[in-house]
């Protein structure tokens, strides 16, 4: 299906290294039977390392940021990452496959009540540290401030330990986190949609980076996403358009 010389480009090492972010539990988490990775993203690479006739290897890291570290280090062949221009000046990335919402979380007593009350002087934002909401509040907020969490996980317990005025993160895993703790509520609407593609080293090159768009744009188109996001009952997300081009 794909030309050799690209396959070599990709995984040079004869088998394919994929990262896998345990951080985004919309698309990747353990099995808490076997502890081994499972979800979207382990289902994407599994099937991507199927079509070029490759055994599979995950690097199974705990948040993006350390994701973003093994891709651009060589250490991955590919990667799953939220599109950012910051992450962009070593990962090559695809078209995304999967469109995620980032919301905000406040304690009930809280007097934001709408997204455009968070970014105020005197408001502080807890975000997982080098995740795709710290990439983008870091370029946006212009008057709160950032506190930064250990791991996108970790973001609510942080909070609830009394650090910050509100917390940013996967809508899906603040709702759980607000179900877990109480006395928490969520901010209507969203603040980023977060643009879920994969990636590759830039250093990689261009049969490379063309074979792994070719892989997500069928992937989405015919159907497999979508299936996948239905199998571990993803809620809240849904499969990106074509790639315009």
């Amino acid at each position: 299906m794909f030309p050799k010389s690209a396959i070599l480009a990709l995984a040079p090492g004869g088998r394919l290294r994929a990262a896998i972010n345990l951080g985004n539990p919309i698309l990747a988490g353990r099995d808490p039977g076997t502890g081994e990775a499972r979800g979207v993203s382990v289902d994407l690479a599994r099937r991507l390392a199927g079509q070029l006739g490759l055994e599979l290897d995950l690097v199974v890291v705990d948040t993006a940021g350390k994701s973003v570290e093994v891709v651009a280090r060589g250490e991955a062949d590919v990667g799953f990452f939220a599109i950012d221009p910051v992450r962009g000046r070593d990962i090559a990335f695809t078209a995304p496959y999967v469109l995620i919402e980032g919301c905000y979380l406040v304690r009930e007593a809280s007097p934001i009540r709408a997204n455009e009350q968070v970014d105020r002087d005197g408001i502080s934002v807890v975000v997982g540290q080098g995740s795709a909401y710290d990439l983008f509040l870091t370029r946006e907020l212009r008057h709160a401030d950032i506190v930064r969490a250990p791991s996108s996980p970790a973001v609510v317990d942080v909070f609830v330990a009394g650090e910050g005025d509100v917390a940013a993160g996967v809508k899906q895993q603040l709702e759980a986190d607000a179900g877990r703790v109480g006395g928490l509520r969520l901010l209507d609407g969203r603040f980023m949609v977060i643009q879920q593609a994969m990636g590759l080293p830039r250093s990689a090159g261009a049969d490379a980076a063309a074979l792994l768009a070719d892989f997500v744009e069928q992937a989405k188109s015919d159907g497999f996403v979508a299936e996948a996001l239905a199998r571990h009952r993803v809620q809240g997300a849904s499969v990106a358009p074509a790639a315009i081009g």
